[in-house]
């Protein structure tokens, strides 16, 4: 397998004021591509290349089909096998469409949900070190203030969860060494 070096495209997402508080400060990032498959496992290469960058928690599923986001981790979303529409940014965002090959980067507040998709849609997910007892907020309006609070607190990673030290993500979320 390969690991492409590619730029990732950027997303902001505004809050909803009520529901999905988003990241204002911080993009979505989306890596088109980012491995290419071979002959082996994708799953496999996404665990082992997050785990060597410092992203942890490693788990193998999908993406929930309810509005979702994590006030108080940064998520890593490597697509291991198949293809799916997922909404990013709360209700009120945008879909896109991801595949085998794909990393999606989610910082902290960032709703996201699954559309739909194929029946081997496998990701893997990570998030970075120490942020693996994330909590899983559905937009319930009395927990807003606390999440956007908690959003603040969350630390920035130290690495790019596929290039460490000398990825975008460092650059794009302005990330002092």
């Amino acid at each position: 397998m390969t690991i492409n070096r590619v730029e990732p495209f950027t997303y902001f997402f505004q809050t909803d004021g009520h529901t999905v508080p988003n990241n204002p400060n911080l993009p979505v990032l989306i890596y088109n591509q980012v491995l290419i498959p071979e002959t082996d496992s994708l799953a496999d290469l996404f665990e082992e290349t997050f785990t060597q960058n410092g992203w942890s928690g490693c788990w193998r599923w999908g993406v929930y089909d309810f509005q979702h986001f994590h006030c108080n981790a940064h998520e890593a979303l490597g697509i291991a096998q198949g293809q799916a529409e997922i909404q990013l940014g709360g209700p009120q965002g945008d879909s896109f469409q991801v595949k085998a090959g794909d990393l999606v980067v989610l910082p902290a507040g960032t709703g996201h949900r699954n559309l739909g998709c194929t029946n081997d849609f496998l990701v893997v997910g990570a998030y970075p070190a120490g942020q693996g007892r994330y909590e899983t907020n559905r937009g319930d309006p009395a927990e807003f203030l606390k999440a956007v609070q908690r959003i603040i607190e969350t630390p920035l990673p130290t690495m790019d969860p596929i290039y460490g030290k000398n990825g975008p993500l460092i650059e794009l979320w302005e990330i002092k060494p």
